[in-house]
């Protein structure tokens, strides 16, 4: 039991499931998943399409993490990555592809300038990734004049609201960039530089091993993974919102990541506990409405959650937890530790 108490895995397993079970002694059919109008409808699949822009740039941040690194930046990137591809489709509806290459180039370069920051003019993650978030809203404002820009092009809007053999496409692009970095990680030196560069950057370097090249490559693709998962967001609200689109959300990525065990200090990251804790997230978002909170009461349920689950993996509280425990009830803890040795 120890042991599969020390899994980082465990503990995001057990309030996901925590959660689920709340909301099926609310809702007897939260599980049910039925097909309509030609494609699959219910609660967890709703839970899986929304936690699906969380879960792309959660991605980006777990690397960016894993360096030792933060980008803040990255719901301003949202935004501009819709509002880009929104600027286009309002001048002609017909250039989704142009649309979506705009939507992309704008993550790149803005995970350029926060690589270039960070990398090579040396300067710390969060004040360099908090240059591009004040700014970078400036910028999406820019584009859409500071309006709500409608989105009406069928084919862009087939990506965040479409549905693909019955399943969100929204879903498969999520699944196809996990299957992605996944195999980057795992298969391949990278994930290797990376957590080596997250535990000791120094020695990486005197090894010969050109960080800045990879610490320049993550906050890149951090922006790619934002970039996406603005196009997901502004075709599934059919709009660009330079003002509100993203906003927030790097504060859940970072959350998404922490909960599901990877290190804030760097080297140790897990890619499948990023996905859950976006999972663990969503699905809270969508509890607290489900079950009746107050709107006004939704961010203080959500962080109490968040700091519980938080004080759980750590191996420090739960050994004071425990002592506490044997404290209040020496009896028992002395019966269980003699029964273990029989």
């Amino acid at each position: 039991m120890k042991r599969l108490a020390a899994h980082p895995l465990v503990w995001p397993c057990v309030t996901l499931v925590l959660l689920v079970l709340l909301d099926l002694s609310h809702n007897p059919a939260f599980l049910s998943i039925s097909v309509l109008d030609g494609h699959l409808f219910g609660a967890p699949i709703d839970i899986l399409n929304r936690a699906a822009p969380l879960v792309l740039v959660s991605l980006g941040m777990t690397l960016v993490i894993a360096t030792r690194g933060i980008d803040i930046s990255v719901g301003a990137v949202v935004a501009i990555a819709g509002a880009a591809a929104a600027s286009i489709l309002a001048a002609d509806p017909s250039q989704v592809g142009m649309a979506i290459a705009a939507a992309l180039a704008a993550g790149l370069l803005a995970g350029m300038w926060n690589g270039l920051l960070v990398a090579i003019v040396g300067m710390q993650p969060i004040i360099a990734t908090l240059i591009l978030m004040v700014a970078g809203r400036g910028v999406a404002q820019l584009l859409t004049g500071g309006q709500i820009i409608p989105i009406g092009a069928r084919d862009y809007l087939f990506l965040g609201g479409g549905y693909l053999a019955l399943i969100p496409c929204s879903m498969w692009i999520a699944a196809a960039a996990i299957a992605v970095t996944t195999l980057l990680m795992n298969r391949t030196a990278l994930g290797l530089f990376i957590r080596a560069i997250g535990i000791n950057p120094v020695a990486t370097r005197l090894a010969g091993l050109r960080s800045s090249a990879i610490v320049f490559g993550v906050y890149t693709f951090s922006g790619l993974t934002a970039a996406i998962a603005g196009i997901l967001a502004s075709s599934n609200v059919r709009s660009a919102d330079g003002n509100n689109a993203g906003l927030l959300l790097e504060l859940d990525a970072i959350l998404a990541v922490t909960l599901g065990g990877t290190s804030l200090l760097g080297g140790r990251f897990s890619l499948a506990g990023t996905v859950l804790g976006a999972l663990i997230i969503q699905t809270l978002t969508y509890t607290t409405y489900s079950i009746g909170v107050p709107p006004e009461a939704t961010l203080v349920v959500k962080a109490a959650v968040v700091l519980m689950v938080s004080v759980i993996q750590s191996a420090s509280a739960r050994a004071f937890i425990a002592r506490q425990v044997r404290r209040a009830f020496p009896v028992a803890a002395k019966r269980t530790l003699t029964e273990g040795a029989q």
